[in-house]
């Protein structure tokens, strides 16, 4: 070794001779600097690769903690839904009432209101009368049928209006409608004269034709697999409106039918016809929990 650089000797092949090698300091200075940086590069790569991991892990908590919110927000927002249909069809009764008995505002602030046996007594006169008929005198003029009373398709009845189980989620839910079970293509009837409000795709209920009978009474049917109507165009009492499916929210074929009024959904029961085949299609097919959706 001298003052400038190493001497790395080897041993020869050949006896008695030696390699020899010769290592000057600086280039033994670019080794130490060429290795110090592949060091520094490796490391800052290695820092970056585990911050992105950790960074990704991060983000893929953030983002299921989002879809759960939002799932947890879609179920809210449903349940909240089905409580304004409830409050709907209740303010809608009661509208009923108001406008049958003459009910106002200045009819019950008498002197100390009324007494609790008279308030019993309104109440269950109330709750054993019909009201079917108070809408019929605001119905269109042509209309010679303007009452929903006809069966709306030849189908079984697997789900009636009011509280039950939804079909998909298993947890309670309220049904704005009745549900007939029939083979895809079945003719749907209207139930009564008026015109047709809309036809098309309507989320949930799939295609969606919605009639308007005047004095803000509707019928809609759901879940179809073909309209044959257009809005604006007038139907009767009987006539084929659309061909029943499994359009949208639904796991089987059927048909989804309404009855709203003032935008509020009542229970079609009161609003269904009862001819011989009708009580026959009653009698053989007692509601039960329906696995068809809306």
């Amino acid at each position: 070794m001298n003052q400038h650089c190493f001497v790395l000797e080897f041993a020869h092949s050949l006896p008695g001779r030696v390699k020899r090698i010769h290592v000057t300091y600086k280039s033994l200075a670019y080794l130490a600097g060429f290795c110090l940086v592949i060091a520094l590069v490796g490391f800052g790569l290695l820092s970056t690769y585990v911050q992105m991991s950790w960074k990704m892990s991060h983000y893929n908590e953030m983002r299921a903690d989002l879809e759960r919110l939002r799932t947890r927000y879609q179920e809210l927002e449903k349940v909240a839904r089905q409580h304004t249909d409830q409050m709907a069809s209740l303010e809608s009764l009661a509208t009923e009432m108001t406008v049958a008995y003459g009910i106002t505002g200045a009819n019950q602030a008498g002197l100390g209101g009324p007494t609790l046996r008279q308030s019993m007594e309104e109440f269950n006169a109330l709750k054993t009368t019909e009201y079917t008929g108070i809408y019929h005198h605001y119905a269109y003029q042509w209309q010679a049928h303007p009452q929903p009373n006809l069966w709306p398709i030849a189908g079984i009845v697997r789900s009636s209006f009011g509280a039950r189980s939804d079909p998909f989620s298993g947890e309670g839910a309220f049904h704005t409608g009745l549900d007939l079970a029939a083979p895809k293509g079945t003719p749907v009837h209207a139930t009564a004269d008026g015109v047709v409000a809309s036809a098309g795709w309507a989320g949930a209920y799939g295609r969606l034709v919605v009639i308007d009978h005047g004095n803000g009474m509707e019928t809609c049917y759901a879940h179809l697999s073909q309209s044959l109507v257009v809005p604006g165009q007038t139907v009767t009492r009987g006539e084929v409106i659309a061909l029943s499916g499994s359009s949208g929210r639904s796991t089987g074929p059927h048909l989804h039918y309404e009855v709203r009024l003032g935008g509020a959904p009542v229970n079609p029961y009161k609003y269904l016809g009862r001819p011989k085949t009708a009580r026959a299609q009653l009698a053989s097919s007692r509601p039960v929990q329906s696995d068809l959706g809306l």
